[in-house]
């Protein structure tokens, strides 16, 4: 079970999922994927909070969302909390792009479980939801 956990949490995995949803899609690739969804997830933000958000590096993080703003799918704009910052958002496109991609993104594992016993992929989901949630708690791992 730790090398299958460990081959879906590495970046290679992701990269190539992200490839396969972003195929054909104008504007984006596997590499401004995450900087595209984490801006979604966050919603509007700087590129050092989009970068901690999506556990990218800052510099890395502003220049995808360059290509993504050629693209027309971000947009910058002032940081009304702090006028030295710029704050990126995404544009009707790139909301439109974000919701394409994740119906691509759930009609793939549809039929990736389709093949399933059933009832299975039902408990995976849920077990799948209790695993995230209790790796992202600050005291996952620890015991009482």
């Amino acid at each position: 079970m730790a090398a299958a956990l460990g081959a879906l949490t590495l970046r290679a995995t992701r990269a190539g999922l992200h490839g396969r949803l972003t195929s054909g899609v104008e504007g984006v690739d596997a590499t401004t994927y995450p900087v595209l969804s984490g801006l979604d997830r966050v919603g509007p933000a700087t590129a050092t909070r989009l970068a901690e958000a999506i556990g990218m590096d800052r510099t890395v993080t502003t220049r995808y969302a360059t290509r993504l703003q050629e693209a027309g799918l971000i947009a910058r704009g002032p940081d009304p909390s702090d006028a030295r910052a710029t704050r990126l958002a995404l544009t009707a496109d790139g909301e439109r792009t974000v919701r394409e991609l994740r119906g691509a993104m759930e009609s793939f594992l549809a039929e990736e479980m389709a093949t399933w016993p059933p009832g299975e992929a039902g408990t995976f989901a849920l077990r799948l939801e209790k695993l995230t949630e209790a790796l992202a708690s600050p005291d996952a791992g620890r015991t009482t």
